[in-house]
């Protein structure tokens, strides 16, 4: 796996003024959660998170687990194989959560994590322990939000200014969308190189 480039201090290139001033780098991150209000970048967002590492394993605690597919309960039930415990080849690997408790996913998503390059995790809710990237759709006008900590800004229509601190996105290509969300990634795409920095960022 290529190594990730070190966090800077200055995010949002263009964007004067936007900084973590007050937060204190934490070092690369094993595990990260994303969440987004906006449910086409709920679902692309962890996908461009790993993607850009090369090689790792999204995790979906949101979506309802398919019949016939092996879950992150089920693993956490009857242990992890050999298969499971690490990549066996370059690229993106998708797990669902299944009806699995937070206590439950924690466990199996450490053990996971000690031999994946990269895990980032679908969720929903406040209560995940593990820090989660908040992914802001930039609505037009006053529809876009004023967020209390910093978080990864995507333009919906055109390019705007974003309202806190955090990497600015490029516009995310129908093309683009259309392959993530049908489980297959773009050969190169400036969007998913955008999420690099995202693993060395302090996030609360």
């Amino acid at each position: 796996m290529r190594k990730r480039p070190g966090g800077t201090g200055v995010l949002n290139p263009g964007q004067h003024g936007h900084r973590f001033e007050v937060m204190v780098g934490k070092g690369r991150h094993s595990i990260l959660g994303a969440r987004s209000v906006d449910p086409i970048l709920s679902f692309v967002a962890p996908i461009g998170m790993v993607a850009c590492v090369g090689t790792g394993l999204v995790v979906d605690l949101v979506s309802i687990a398919q019949p016939g597919v092996r879950t992150l309960r089920e693993i956490s039930i009857d242990g992890p194989s050999l298969a499971e415990l690490s990549p066996g080849r370059g690229g993106v690997a998708f797990l669902q959560g299944g009806d699995i408790s937070t206590a439950e996913a924690i466990e199996t998503l450490e053990l996971l994590a000690a031999r994946w390059p990269a895990v980032t995790v679908r969720v929903s809710g406040s209560d995940w322990p593990f820090p989660v990237v908040p992914v802001i759709p930039m609505y037009p006008g006053r529809l876009l939000p004023e967020p209390a900590h910093a978080g990864v800004w995507q333009p919906v229509s055109g390019q705007g200014t974003p309202r806190g601190p955090g990497p600015l996105l490029p516009r995310l290509r129908p093309s683009v969308a259309r392959r993530l969300l049908a489980g297959q990634l773009p050969r190169r795409s400036k969007w998913v190189d955008a999420w690099r920095p995202v693993w060395d960022m302090p996030w609360a």
